[in-house]
């Protein structure tokens, strides 16, 4: 079923083109990923969704009675509510029932005969509806959203006025998915939380019912949620059945084909051309009025040829050249015993670490966790409160922080950029050329950038002062997906010492080699990318399971005197479905993995790739049921216990 279409869209704002001509349909059960370049329009388009937009052209058809919920949309609560109030929010007509109910509850020892006849009457039909709204099941929703998302109990308390940007956004996101509509608008729904929460995100909207439409520059996240995407260019919107994987594959496949008919075009109307001035020669030569009419009915034939556009698979994209001034020592940053609280908060204790010359770390670690604090003690702009830190010899440190603020953000792009290197105008606009700062961008004042041009405009500045140890923290959050393929492609060629921040796991698995992990009981260093990061996690837990030390029955019996007798035969019979059914499981996850590895393998083959895709859809299907039936297992074991 379509829920909504969308039919020759154009928008224009004054005489500046966002896109026209956009057209694509979102149906029930999809999940779809637009994706586009910065300033194509994506928000834009979400927001004309939501009737916040008005479009100089064509139209959007909503399927009649479908609720939308808008992730960015940030409305306004009354001033004294708590973020539970606001996530309450989204079940306020199941409250008005159960508040009626209570009513009526309440007036049954004051009524007598007809009229309390009518009030039960009427109590049974509330409380059919109440049930049929899901009223008795509240309470295990909210729970899971809010602990799905990381909204403590902390937060669930707090005025919502008090929150922070991101905070608000996790707050508005989980009162949406409580809502359950069935348009799903998410505009960068992962910008905001950690990796935990993101993989829950993930599996939230694999199973969503209704139908979503995201706009990320997640590439992990869009491989691991959508089955379409839509690109949206500035004069169409290019659908492609798949993931991103398979958008990146497919859309090569396409520039291929499109090419050749291109160039088999142009060599008929080159043929064209040359046969018409042959017949033109000849008339003259031959004073033939039949050459002449040969050469004007191919004329009339060449002229009716409707002349496809030359194809363009890259855009112009940025280009830096981040290249190391000179060679540090062995030994880039050491800490020791690194500890800071704030007040009575420990946030980080005995951080104990060594970064080598060409290290390229990634920090990791839920919000809050001291990430960004461990990156200010490391720059000297927060003091510990106990422990060392070491700065090699001959290192040179270059900083991107998250928010890139400058101090005069009243000059212009060139203004800044030739005075901070001491450069000419002609040499700033060259460098600056680099960073897609071009013709009249480079007269723009700095305060009206978006944070991704005052990322780009530091990022360029930062390749001229010839650093040899980057810092870098969040440096994907403002980039498009072309911006972050770029600033992997200069960070790989980067010849000296890498520290980062990131929760963009396909980032941090094209550049990290070690992964340091802010956990609750410490600091750990995995050797590898985000991948490798994860299965020696998975591997550790489930050694620590392995490890968990089993009860007898008696000493069971004898710390628990008066648990009833169950009989054995039945707690047997489920720890052996339960052995079973993770066998079955790890079996699946084998089976999935092993596809993963033949899609990297078969990366360029689109058919084999999407056969590796239904193949693995139909395997994830089977995880799936098999964990829902592990859970109803565990569950009964636990009414047994």
């Amino acid at each position: 079923m379509i829920e909504c279409s969308i039919n020759n869209l154009s928008k224009f704002y004054g005489a500046n083109k966002i896109f026209q001509n956009i057209s694509f349909d979102l149906k029930t059960g999809e999940r779809v990923g637009l994706i586009g370049q910065n300033g194509c329009g994506k928000t834009t388009l979400l927001q004309m969704m939501m009737g916040l937009e008005d479009c100089q052209a064509g139209s959007i058809a909503m399927r009649k009675d479908a609720k939308v919920g808008y992730l960015n949309q940030m409305p306004v609560f009354d001033a004294h509510a708590t973020t539970m109030d606001v996530i309450e929010l989204a079940f306020a007509d199941v409250f008005k029932l159960r508040h009626a109910m209570e009513l009526l509850a309440e007036s049954f020892n004051r009524l007598q005969g007809e009229a309390l006849s009518q009030a039960m009457q009427s109590y049974g039909q509330l409380t059919e509806q109440f049930e049929t709204l899901g009223g008795y099941d509240i309470e295990t929703q909210i729970s899971k959203i809010t602990e799905g998302l990381q909204i403590t109990d902390v937060l669930q308390s707090m005025l919502f006025e008090q929150l922070s940007g991101g905070e608000k956004t996790r707050v508005i996101l989980a009162k949406i998915l409580l809502e359950q509509p069935d348009i799903l608008l998410l505009d960068e729904p992962s910008n905001h939380l950690d990796l935990a929460a993101i993989a829950w995100l993930e599996a939230f909207l694999r199973d969503y019912k209704g139908a979503v439409l995201v706009v990320s520059h997640d590439r992990y996240f869009l491989d691991s949620v959508v089955n379409r995407i839509v690109e949206l260019e500035f004069s169409r919107a290019v659908p492609y059945p798949g993931n991103y994987s398979y958008y990146v594959v497919e859309k090569e496949r396409r520039f291929l084909v499109e090419y050749k008919i291109y160039q088999n075009q142009q060599k008929k109307i080159d043929n064209m051309e040359r046969q018409i001035a042959r017949y033109r020669i000849w008339g003259v030569m031959r004073d033939s009025e039949k050459m002449f009419r040969r050469a004007k009915e191919l004329e009339k034939r060449l002229e009716k040829i409707e002349v496809l556009a030359r194809p363009v698979f890259e855009k112009r994209k940025v280009r830096l050249d981040a290249q190391a001034s000179s060679r540090t020592g062995k030994i880039v940053l050491e800490t020791e015993g690194l500890a800071k609280r704030f007040g009575e908060q420990i946030l980080l204790q005995d951080v104990t670490l060594s970064i080598y010359y060409q290290d390229s770390v990634c920090i990791v670690g839920s919000n809050g966790s001291g990430k960004t604090t461990l990156v200010k003690m490391i720059l000297g702009e927060l003091e510990p409160d106990a422990g060392s830190i070491k700065i090699g010899s001959r290192v040179k440190i270059g900083y991107l922080p998250q928010n890139v603020v400058y101090a005069d953000e009243e000059l212009t792009v060139l203004t800044y950029f030739s005075q901070t290197h001491d450069l000419t105008l002609g040499e700033a606009r060259s460098q600056l050329a680099k960073a897609l700062f071009l013709q009249d961008d480079v007269n723009k004042k700095i305060k009206s950038l978006s944070g991704g041009e005052k990322s780009r405009l530091k990022l360029c500045s930062l390749t001229l002062d010839q650093v040899n140890c980057l810092i870098l923290d969040e440096p994907t959050n403002h980039l498009d997906i072309d911006s972050r393929e770029v600033l992997e492609e200069t960070l790989l060629k980067f010849e000296g010492t890498l520290l980062f921040v990131s929760h963009d796991r396909y980032f941090i698995d094209k550049v990290a080699d070690k992964v340091m992990a802010i956990e609750a009981n410490g600091v750990k260093v995995y050797a590898g990318n985000y991948s490798d990061y994860r299965e020696a996690e998975q591997k550790l837990k489930a050694k620590l399971s392995d490890a968990a030390p089993s009860i007898a029955p008696k000493e069971q019996l004898a710390q628990s005197p008066r648990r009833p007798q169950t009989p054995q035969p039945k707690r047997s019979n489920l720890a052996k479905k339960l052995e079973r059914l993770e066998a079955e499981i790890e079996a699946y996850e084998r089976e999935i993995k092993n596809i993963d590895a033949e899609m990297v393998k078969y990366a360029r083959d689109a058919t084999r790739l999407q056969e590796l895709f239904l193949a693995k859809e139909a395997w994830e299907i089977k995880l799936v049921t098999g964990l829902e039936q592990w859970e109803k297992c565990q569950a009964e074991g636990t009414r047994v216990n």
